[in-house]
């Protein structure tokens, strides 16, 4: 999938640099960004939404006692 982004000029010239001084492409390193990248905004994304429902009442929260019970764990 062919995707682009506007990067501010500093950022371009640093990238270009990057690219010139190893011989490898600049969409490689954007790869290389993204794919090292992802796992961590997902988490923090994805647990701020979650976060925000559990504020607003529309997810269901467990205590740590109610699921050592329910999973035959507790004492």
């Amino acid at each position: 999938m062919a995707t682009s982004i506007r990067l501010d000029p500093a950022t371009e010239q640093r990238l270009d640099y990057l690219a010139a001084q190893t011989g490898r492409t600049k969409a490689y390193f954007l790869r290389e960004l993204i794919a090292n990248a992802l796992a961590d905004l997902e988490d923090y994304y994805l647990a701020n939404a979650k976060m925000e429902r559990i504020r607003k009442g529309e997810e269901k929260v467990y205590s740590t006692k109610q699921v050592k019970k329910d999973l035959g764990l507790d004492d």
